[in-house]
């Protein structure tokens, strides 16, 4: 495993974080713990995880994910190797306020999480979707009195627009508050948005990119066929998350562009997953990319990604891939 800094800030993390929405859901709490061990075991420090999980989300089984987290760590002699980020924003309670980006819940999602992850501090605290209804001010402020008080050490921000997220910068800037040192936004070879805009202010303001659903939700390991329904049990069939992960790539040319990356990859003796890790770490501005398993020995695959430098055809495939889909308005 090697290690890269976390956008400007003197914060390390392991190229691969460790995706924990699996936990507690699709995962009982054995297998759970046997994946985080064999991250571990590889290097990877990075666990990334949010309020609103297992998936698919449900006030009634929110939190669970963290909870299991939160029981390993106390039971490891090593706590303070592990990077841990979570977030919160999305639905966790019954109530008008049991969601969003207020005070009241940013601050009351934080001293939930904490108690549930058995930590003092949450390495990384992040805000899981833009919230229309609270002033980014009134969000940041409350962010920024958590960093003061020592309950979080960084903070940052998911699926924000590259507009609302300088926004952020600046507004951090004028009132000289704590500002958004990373960025988690979904990033594959089959979806690229953020290259056109979020990309370059990344790099610009030096805010680390932690990617999501580099493998496109398991899409890209080439384990679906095009002539058959999703398997059950997959992030496809998974209630209003399945519903969405196939409204983004149930889709005719999809399965075309899987089908020549693994044409390529089965001549090269190489594999898709691999292959798709490798190409997201490879591009500027990554910090990190979050990988998830709902068995250990998945694993293999995606952490190999590290040790797997493309060749200039392996390249010029995966670019391919992007730019010879159609054009379409994706969720």
């Amino acid at each position: 495993m090697r290690y890269r800094r976390l956008g400007r800030t003197g914060l390390k993390v392991s190229e691969v974080c460790l995706g924990t929405m699996t936990f507690a859901g699709q995962c009982d709490e054995a297998t759970s713990r046997a994946i985080l061990d064999r991250a571990a075991e590889r290097g990877v420090d990075f666990i990334d995880c949010a309020d609103v999980y297992p998936i698919p989300p449900d006030i009634a089984t929110a939190g669970r994910s963290e909870e299991v987290i939160g029981r390993w760590l106390r039971d490891r002699a090593d706590r303070d190797r592990f990077i841990v980020a979570t977030k919160c924003r999305m639905k966790v309670g019954p109530g008008p306020n049991d969601e969003g980006l207020s005070r009241r819940h940013v601050i009351k999602a934080c001293e939930a999480g904490l108690k549930r992850l058995h930590v003092e501090t949450i390495d990384l605290y992040q805000v899981h979707s833009p919230d229309p209804e609270t002033p980014i001010e009134e969000t940041l402020r409350a962010l920024d009195d958590l960093v003061r008080s020592g309950k979080v050490r960084y903070i940052g921000c998911s699926n924000f627009p590259a507009w609302l997220l300088a926004l952020s910068v600046g507004v951090s800037a004028q009132e000289g508050l704590a500002r958004f040192d990373s960025h988690q936004p979904r990033y594959n070879l089959l979806h690229r948005e953020i290259e056109g805009e979020l990309v370059p202010l990344c790099l610009d303001q030096g805010i680390g990119l932690i990617v999501y659903n580099p493998l496109a939700g398991g899409f890209l390991s080439g384990k679906h066929a095009k002539d058959r329904p999703p398997q059950p049990g997959t992030r496809f069939t998974m209630g209003e998350s399945g519903r969405l992960y196939r409204e983004r790539y149930w889709q005719s040319s999809q399965f075309d562009a899987v089908a020549a990356l693994k044409a390529h990859c089965d001549a090269r003796g190489l594999d898709m997953a691999t292959v798709s890790v490798a190409w997201v770490l490879a591009q500027p501005g990554i910090s990190s990319a979050i990988v998830g398993a709902s068995r250990s020995d998945q694993l293999d695959a995606t952490l190999a990604a590290v040790d797997l430098t493309l060749e200039k055809e392996d390249l010029d495939v995966c670019e391919s891939l992007w730019w010879d889909l159609p054009r379409r308005r994706v969720r």
